[in-house]
């Protein structure tokens, strides 16, 4: 009974430290982590790090911890603050992250690292966008390397994108994108076309059914030639000209996220497509753009 005890008392211990993001050794490199910290929708930016000393036994609250002065609640396992800046609980604002652009189900202390993740935190009001699921910010995730330590390959569904399809092809192809010719059960899909013929997707159709539902901050008319730009409180704050463009992303369930390359026309697509750059969509949950505009969602 003695040696059952001290088993189950090793156990025990071992659970504690991994919900604490403890670990029990430095296990074998994975590789480099990207961490990313910002607030208010990613506009204002807090730090950013480049972790090139990352474990098998590290978590995303272990890389974060290592490069912030945080606080955490609920036995550790969940963050209060981030160099100061404390969530307010209650429908206030929250730290929120994502690993690949995709919102995270497990806190950070049960959060596994493989290596090669980009680990954004952001502090931002919830009372709208609790279910953003997904976001285009962390670009080219997660394209180049997956999410949730596996690879996924991308198909692009062409649905009267035109030209487009071929640039936004290569610019995944560039960006590391393991394309496939046809909708595999578990690939990223990434729709290019206008909204009048896109917004009828499984995926797409969410933004219809409201931001509490989709994460995208932004809503079409009923014959998908008028795109308005949503607040943070999910209220109209801008409405866009003819042509505009939007990069987004959903995601249902558990299934892949599904990215769209949309807008009120060819143009407002082709438009979209040339956003499918670090430059443009780095630390954003959404943008659109009108001529050579470009505004990230929600509105500020």
């Amino acid at each position: 009974m003695a040696r059952r005890g001290t088993a189950v008392a090793i156990a025990l211990l071992a659970a504690v430290l991994a919900a604490a993001g403890c670990g029990l050794g430095p296990g074998e490199g994975v590789g480099e982590v990207e961490l990313t910290v910002t607030r208010d929708y990613g506009t204002v930016p807090v730090l950013h790090r480049e972790l090139d000393d990352v474990t098998e036994s590290d978590s995303v609250m272990r890389a974060l911890e290592r490069s912030a002065e945080i606080t955490t609640r609920y036995g550790g396992g969940f963050v209060h603050s981030i160099e100061g800046l404390e969530g307010e609980g209650g429908g206030g604002r929250e730290w929120f992250f994502y690993v690949n652009g995709l919102w995270s189900p497990v806190g950070a202390a049960d959060y596994p690292l493989h290596g090669g993740e980009a680990i954004w935190w952001d502090y931002r009001d919830w009372t709208v966008g609790e279910r953003v699921a997904a976001a285009v910010g962390s670009w080219p995730q997660p394209f180049a390397d997956g999410y949730e330590g596996a690879h996924h390959p991308t198909a692009v569904i062409c649905m009267g994108g035109g030209s487009s399809c071929a640039e936004v092809r290569q610019l995944l192809r560039d960006a590391g994108a393991t394309l496939v010719s046809r909708s595999a059960e578990e690939a990223i899909r990434v729709l290019v076309g206008p909204w009048s013929r896109v917004r009828g997707d499984r995926d797409a159709e969410l933004i219809d059914e409201g931001v509490s539902l989709s994460g995208v901050f932004a809503e079409f008319s009923a014959d998908g030639r008028v795109m308005r730009g949503l607040d943070e409180r999910g209220a109209v704050a801008r409405g866009f000209a003819a042509d505009a463009g939007l990069v987004a992303a959903t995601r249902r369930e558990e299934r892949p996220p599904t990215w769209l390359v949309t807008g009120t026309s060819s143009s407002g697509v082709a438009a979209a497509a040339d956003l499918l750059t670090d430059e443009a969509l780095r630390d954003h949950y959404a943008v659109a753009v009108e001529g050579d505009r470009e505004t990230p969602l929600p509105v500020r």
